[in-house]
């Protein structure tokens, strides 16, 4: 399915591994502070990461759309966030590595996609969150530049003919926020800002 998609399991666990890196660093004071995605303190956007990644396994497993959406802010951390991000990410390797996933059809909640490009997503989504949280409690925020390049050289690929697309300036998104001015900076900067972020 092209360049975009090659090794995106891999693409999917390095991805994975950074935004541990940064969870494994909030401290105990932390977990109800704001975070960029004003809508969540620090405790919910980690919820988001970890629900969305078994709402994935849901949808490989011939869960649908709406049982996406109805799960989507439930809680899924319990009394140990940190281990609960570390297992929702197993769950979501061992499923999209299993055979023939990849090529399956799901029913996304942006559309009807492959199992490659709904991972795609999901990727691309722990890439930019993981921004949100170093920036939420003052970690590490300069990210993986390979990722950075991937997800710039690739965007257009990676939503295609999906019903939402980060970088479109539609106010009405469900799912992202509207770009924030381009400008210049690097190619992280200007990738958070295509994102809706102030970096």
């Amino acid at each position: 399915m092209g360049e975009a998609f090659e090794g995106i399991v891999d693409r999917f666990v390095v991805a994975s591994a950074e935004f541990e890196w940064r969870l494994r660093e909030v401290g105990a004071g932390q977990w109800v502070g704001p975070t960029p995605c004003t809508e969540w303190n620090v405790r919910q956007l980690v919820n988001h990461m970890v629900r969305g990644n078994l709402n994935y396994v849901q949808l490989v497993s011939g869960g649908g759309r709406e049982e996406f959406l109805r799960m989507r802010d439930v809680d899924a951390l319990g009394d140990d966030p940190v281990s609960a991000y570390v297992a929702s990410v197993h769950e979501s390797r061992e499923a999209f590595a299993a055979p023939g996933v990849v090529d399956q059809i799901l029913d996304y909640p942006m559309g009807k996609a492959s199992g490659r490009q709904a991972l795609a997503v999901r990727t691309t989504d722990t890439v930019i969150h993981t921004w949100d949280l170093a920036r939420a409690i003052g970690a590490e925020e300069l990210l993986d530049t390979d990722m950075i390049g991937w997800i710039d050289e690739h965007l257009g690929e990676i939503y295609a003919g999906l019903s939402e697309m980060p970088t479109s300036v539609d106010t009405s998104h469900r799912f992202f926020a509207a770009p924030a001015n381009v400008g210049a900076g690097t190619r992280q900067d200007r990738l958070l800002r295509l994102m809706g972020r102030n970096s």
